[in-house]
């Protein structure tokens, strides 16, 4: 069994809720829905996780640390209920499969002056977003600057797998987490029993708290429109449109059988910073299974729905001219490109050509992915019929 100390994980429940209490100087977590996530979460920390000497530590430390945040965001939210009474109209989201150019396109269009995102800083410590010339010094800012440093220093390689700086666009994922619903919990852990869990669970009130943090970041700039990108949202997008009805989604795609090996590689690179043990078949079957089931998933929502309300960007359409590919996202969205935001745009697009922080060396070799490549077409053989995608060559 593993433990945070005396006991359980699963029995350290009350003490967890405490220390982010004494914290956060405050004791009032808001809708009590999260405890359904967290106590499924703790169990598989008991019963399911491999950790490795520092895993269990790592484990306690996050929880602590997103409890605590739930806190802090909660307490402003109280005090400015105001802001709850803003919308969020059109928001530009991307989604779709992993490894599929959705980083780099949330990064370029996040350059743009006209639309604001979701701040990695901002991201760990909800709060409503202070003036650009402030954050350097910003106590919440340092802390997250410093999160990245320390997780680079435990594996240089993630650097050049998936490059975070503080104050560039985060996934959604530090809000998600809020509610303990989150991928990145199975990412990191051999979580079966919280994988099948939250597979299946309603993600309603996640994305109406996903919503209201949103709000509280951007009540400094309510007028200005979200940008926002999370591959998640795709296997959930039923869900995620009741909460953001009116939302521009905008879906990536690639042949999946020439993205999942550099995955496979993020995954267990992530998954060696907390566990020993590691069975890359067990990992490649379950990712496949669920993004394949996620993407059929988002076909069929998507059947019901006005088509104008998406947008398909194919991986070599964005790399072949990337500013031309943001430019026809906004016109798709009856959006205007301004020759301001192009610049800047077209700016942020010199000075961080790919594999500016290094390439991502990873084995193709079944043996080491765990899975064979014609497994992973033929299970998303339907996802790729509907969308008219061919296999890429191998390099």
């Amino acid at each position: 069994m593993n433990s945070t100390a005396a006991g359980g994980f699963a029995q350290s429940e009350e003490r967890l809720h405490a220390e982010a209490a004494a914290i956060a100087g405050c004791d009032d977590f808001g809708d009590p829905s999260y405890l359904e996530g967290l106590r499924v979460l703790l169990a598989g920390y008991d019963e399911e996780a491999r950790f490795n000497e520092h895993g269990a530590v790592m484990a306690k430390q996050m929880v602590l640390g997103i409890l605590a945040s739930r806190l802090q965001s909660q307490r402003q939210l109280r005090e400015q209920p105001e802001i709850l009474e803003t919308r969020i109209e059109r928001p530009l989201v991307i989604c779709g499969l992993i490894r599929t150019g959705s980083t780099a396109l949330h990064y370029l269009m996040g350059q743009d002056p006209e639309l604001q995102a979701l701040e990695y800083w901002l991201g760990c410590s909800p709060q409503p977003r202070p003036p650009r010339e402030a954050w350097s010094e910003h106590p919440a800012f340092k802390m997250a600057d410093a999160q990245i440093q320390a997780m680079y220093q435990a594996d240089p390689s993630l650097k050049a797998v998936h490059f975070m700086s503080p104050e560039l666009p985060e996934e959604c994922r530090q809000l998600m987490v809020q509610e303990f619903t989150d991928d990145g919990f199975e990412v990191n852990n051999h979580l079966p029993t919280y994988s099948s869990w939250y597979q299946q669970t309603d993600m309603r009130p996640t994305y109406r708290r996903h919503r209201d943090l949103l709000k509280l970041i951007g009540s400094t700039c309510p007028e200005r429109p979200w940008l926002l990108k999370y591959p998640v949202h795709m296997r959930y997008l039923e869900n995620f449109l009741e909460v953001y009805p009116d939302a521009c989604i905008i879906q990536t795609h690639r042949d999946p059988a020439s993205v999942f090996s550099s995955y496979l590689s993020l995954i267990t690179g992530f998954r060696a910073l907390a566990e020993k043990d590691i069975d890359p078949g067990e990992i490649a079957r379950r990712q496949v299974d669920l993004w394949a089931s996620g993407a059929e998933s988002a076909i069929e929502v998507r059947k019901g729905r006005d088509p104008a309300q998406f947008y398909d960007l194919h991986f070599a359409d964005f790399m072949t001219d990337p500013i031309e590919a943001v430019r026809n996202i906004h016109t798709h969205f009856g959006r205007e490109l301004s020759n301001a935001s192009e610049d800047k745009l077209r700016a942020w697009h010199t000075d961080n050509p790919q594999h500016k922080h290094g390439r991502h060396e990873y084995s193709r070799a079944s043996e080491d992915v765990g899975i064979e490549r014609g497994e992973i077409l033929e299970r998303f053989q339907a996802y790729m019929d509907h969308f008219g995608m061919q296999p890429e060559e191998r390099a």
